[in-house]
């Protein structure tokens, strides 16, 4: 009984789709791509939006405590989304100045945000223009009955012209109601992912910073540290692998901190260790 009710039906779709002409054809397709686009679209935000936003925060805490900025960079590479990725340039802060971390910042968003759209406005044109061909397919229709109207006039050549309108108009509004929803919730996905990196953003906007240095003139690198912009405190240490230790405002450091012992000593700093907090 359901086999015969399915195999009908499914005569019933075919027959319908032959006698619609080449409009058909052209709307199945669209149809067709769209709903391949959709489901692609579907499955990349999923994947992305598998690990949370408070799951990435918290490995880098958890890293920052035990090893710094080094140890958090490594904890959120495996997860590969937009917000570790933005988190992972924040997190650079002290080996570059505020400026060029800001800037790969804006790429590394330029670039998700490109991939998180991707396909979105060819989705958007199939859910326009679908309709539209179904229209075209009425008029085509029209034209048909109209010249069967003619001084002949001719009832099977004026039922055929009405069946194609209607099965146009069927089609092209079939295509546009079926990936309306699919569009709207990948933009809701979309909107949601995009609120989660701004709040990654103000999360990582860190407020003081700490590192040990091992450098070759203590004194020179010291007094280079306490003339620069954003440095807060430098102290000397004794350390099995540094001997400088220093303290600066993320928000102030217009150079790197190898950058300015570099241009005021002549010499390259090993970062031993960088920590960043809140």
């Amino acid at each position: 009984m359901i086999f015969e009710f399915l195999s009908s039906t499914f005569g019933t779709i075919l027959e319908m789709f032959k006698s619609g002409g080449i409009i058909t054809y052209i709307i199945t397709l669209i149809g067709i791509y769209g709903f391949i686009t959709s489901f692609e679209k579907i499955h990349y935000l999923r994947k992305i939006s598998k690990v949370t936003l408070p799951q990435i925060t918290g490995s880098v805490n958890s890293a920052m405590e035990k090893g710094g900025s080094l140890e958090a960079l490594r904890a959120i590479a495996k997860y590969q989304n937009p917000i570790s990725k933005i988190i992972s340039e924040a997190l650079k802060i002290g080996y570059r100045n505020k400026t060029e971390v800001e800037d790969a910042m804006e790429r590394v968003f330029i670039v998700e945000m490109g991939n998180m759209t991707k396909g979105l406005d060819t989705l958007r044109t199939i859910i326009e223009i679908a309709p539209l061909l179904g229209l075209i397919g009425t008029v085509i229709g029209l034209w048909y009955t109209f010249k069967a109207l003619g001084v002949n006039a001719n009832a099977t050549a004026m039922a055929e012209g009405i069946y194609i309108a209607l099965i146009t108009t069927i089609a092209g509004l079939s295509v546009a109601i079926v990936l309306l929803p699919f569009y709207t919730y990948i933009t809701g996905r979309i909107d949601k992912e995009m609120d989660k990196i701004e709040i990654a953003k103000k999360m990582t906007n860190w407020g003081s910073a700490e590192m040990k240095l091992r450098v070759k003139n203590v004194d020179n690198a010291m007094k280079a540290l306490n003339e620069a912009e954003g440095v807060v405190n430098v102290k000397q240490i004794i350390d099995n692998e540094a001997n400088l230790w220093v303290s600066f405002k993320p928000s102030m450091l217009e150079k790197s901190i190898n950058n300015i012992i570099m241009e005021k000593c002549n010499f390259e700093v090993q970062i031993i260790e960088s920590k960043l907090k809140q």
